[in-house]
């Protein structure tokens, strides 16, 4: 009888406990709030060249939409 070997629960990135199913990959939606909220206040960065802000007013200034 072939036995398979059980996955290994992971856990939620920001306090560690077992991932909820509902809230994957989180546990809970207070994580995920919290995650939210650090990328939202540029807690979190992406590596790489910065991004230039298109400017299409005639004074250079960035459009205030971007």
């Amino acid at each position: 009888m072939k036995t398979t070997p059980k996955r290994a629960v992971k856990s939620c990135p920001i306090c560690g406990k077992p991932r909820s199913a509902d809230h994957a990959p989180f546990c809970s939606t207070r994580c995920k709030d919290r995650d939210l909220v650090q990328w939202l206040q540029d807690g979190y960065a992406i590596p790489g060249e910065p991004a230039e802000i298109p400017t299409d007013r005639q004074d250079g200034r960035a459009d205030e939409d971007f």
